[in-house]
């Protein structure tokens, strides 16, 4: 059942409709995402979630390093449970010591800070720091695995295994773009304190200095991240991110073949989609957007609003054709309690459709008198 915005709603949504006089706006047709020579690959806008490029979005491909942003994201949960801190010293066990591929250079036996090891497994791509910090946080690299695969379950990665901290190859270790960017935007969204890591160019440890090797951070002063990765299975890979403005875009491109090819192949994706599409918060979360009749109720109205921020990504200069409405679940009827679904807020974009989200009861009612009972009766009768 559809409900028009009156009254407050339509103070609240007058500024989507944009009065451009009697011209008409001049609109840039959108082209075709560019030709990207990569097995799989996907430009996503951070805030709504929407897909403005894709490709194999969803293909299981081997992400060798690339897995080190759900090892880094498991990590900072545990340190914002408290389990562990940025100070806490762990000891380099052998295993740690001798794991191949590229090299924080820790020695075994010798004591390293968390905060050290995390940044020599985001900046310098450490294997070494991988294993010592999963070793630390569940006891042994396998145990920190299923901690790894229960946070991609949380997160929605429908399409990802992982077997170790490190991304060295193995059958049962995969992922996904889609999945990527998922882990990645719940990253940048809960931990910007240490996602900021992955925009620093270089990391000293042991007297060894290394850079970072996203060169997107030296070609773009955009990009703030995230993650590079290589094996001769995974190809060369690169999860980018970069925020223009009050839009923020994430790139991930798998299986190119060379470090040039990866750098350019998200350059070219990012570069589309701030050039064609721009990026909105129409409402913020618990704000009131409507009021709604309430029947049998100690209150006659409920003020409702979306759980989360509301962000909606569009064609450039088409701001003006974005329309809003509220659909009902039926007939509101006391009691109604806070945080309670009542309806959804539909987002349309020259009356197609571009999403639906819930709105909720910002506010509890409560069953009204028998007098307000009756009265409603006889008005919903009338």
């Amino acid at each position: 059942m559809k409900s028009s915005i009156r009254g407050s709603f339509l103070l609240s949504l007058a500024w989507l409709w944009i009065s451009v006089g009697s011209a008409e706006p001049l609109q840039t047709p959108i082209p075709a995402p560019p030709a990207v020579a990569a097995q799989s690959y996907l430009l996503m806008d951070y805030h709504s979630g929407t897909l403005l490029a894709e490709h194999q979005a969803d293909k299981r491909l081997p992400p060798a390093s690339l897995t080190k942003i759900m090892t880094a994201d498991v990590v900072f949960r545990e340190i914002a449970a408290g389990h562990l801190s940025l100070e806490d010293q762990v000891l380099v066990s052998e295993k740690a010591w001798r794991t191949g591929g590229s090299k924080m250079f820790i020695e075994v036996g010798t004591r390293v800070s968390v905060e050290d090891l995390l940044k020599g497994m985001i900046i310098q791509s450490g294997n070494d720091a991988s294993v010592a910090l999963a070793e630390y946080v569940a006891g042994s690299e396998e145990t920190f695995a299923g901690l790894m695969n229960a946070q991609a379950q949380r997160l929605g990665m429908k399409n990802s295994h992982f077997v170790n901290a490190t991304g060295l190859p193995h059958e049962d270790h995969y992922t996904t773009a889609r999945d990527l960017a998922l882990v990645t935007a719940a990253t940048i969204r809960e931990f910007p304190e240490y996602y900021a890591w992955y925009s620093q160019k270089s990391f000293t440890y042991n007297g060894i200095k290394q850079s970072n090797r996203n060169r997107l951070l030296w070609r773009d002063s955009s990009v703030d991240g995230v993650k590079t990765g290589h094996t001769k299975a995974a190809g060369y890979c690169l999860v980018a991110s970069a925020k223009r403005g009050n839009m923020r875009l994430i790139s991930v491109v798998l299986g190119t073949d060379s470090e040039e090819a990866r750098a350019q192949a998200s350059l070219a994706l990012l570069n589309y989609g701030f050039r064609f599409f721009e990026s909105h918060r129409l409402y913020p979360k618990d704000k009131a957007v409507a009021r709604l009749r309430v029947w049998m109720g100690e209150k006659a109205e409920l003020p409702v609003g979306p759980a989360k921020d509301v962000y909606v990504t569009i064609p450039r200069h088409s701001y003006d054709q974005l329309s809003a409405h509220i659909e009902k679940q039926g007939k509101l009827r006391a009691p109604i309690e806070k945080g309670q679904q009542v309806g959804e807020l539909v987002l349309s974009l020259n009356d197609k459709v571009l999403s639906r989200m819930p709105v909720i009861a910002l506010e509890s009612v409560a069953e009204g008198s028998w007098w307000q009972k009756a009265k409603d009766s006889l008005l919903q009768w009338f």
